[in-house]
């Protein structure tokens, strides 16, 4: 016999929360855009103006803006000169702490996740890192600021939890790298390979 259980629709409330609460609650949740659903696999938690590692720590600028705003809101970056991360707002307004979507398993749409992401991206890798992710669901510039409850999206808590989100330091950062605040569905091989920061070349001077 089955377990009874359903999946149940996000509401806003559920990011209202502090970014540490949300984080791992995110772990297996669906989330659906321009007809690709992805299963989250792994996330990672940035806390605002008390977190070095996060682009809010400074204060607000034109590129941050949206992290201030209200939660359930997509902060979408450019990195690196070619790629896109998304990330989803939470807690009060004016906090600006975010989690940043950063893998999963595409579940439903893949024959437009592989438009999306190229004919010789194995399935795994579709959404396996965050620009990957963000590439397989549509997003891009026009969609910081993205209200996540309207109509484009859908984002759905599975019926039976992953289990127990697995925890570490967060990849590539500089600052506030010894931080567990990266967390993944252990196990899973839809998360994405650990990579440290690593130290630039310093300029030899005469």
């Amino acid at each position: 016999m089955g377990s009874g259980l359903t999946e149940t629709t996000l509401d806003r409330t559920f990011f209202e929360r502090s970014v540490l609460d949300v984080a791992p609650d995110l772990l297996g949740v669906v989330v659906s855009h321009a007809g690709v659903s992805v299963r989250l696999t792994e996330v990672e938690a940035y806390d605002g103006e008390d977190d070095p590692g996060s682009h809010a720590f400074r204060g607000p600028t034109s590129r941050n803006a949206t992290m201030f705003g209200p939660p359930g809101h997509l902060y979408v970056y450019f990195t690196y000169g070619m790629h896109w991360c998304a990330n989803v707002v939470c807690g009060p307004e004016g906090r600006a702490s975010a989690v940043l979507l950063r893998g999963g398993e595409v579940v439903a749409g893949a024959a437009r996740a592989q438009q999306r992401r190229g004919p010789a991206v194995r399935a795994r890798d579709l959404a396996r890192g965050p620009a990957r992710l963000t590439q397989a669901l549509g997003l891009d510039r026009e969609h910081d600021g993205a209200d996540l409850f309207g109509e484009t999206f859908d984002l759905r808590r599975p019926a039976e939890p992953p289990g127990p989100a697995s925890r570490g330091p967060r990849v590539g950062l500089r600052h506030a790298a010894d931080l567990p605040w990266r967390f993944w569905i252990g196990g899973d091989r839809f998360v994405s390979d650990y990579r440290p920061a690593t130290d630039r070349p310093t300029r030899r001077t005469r």
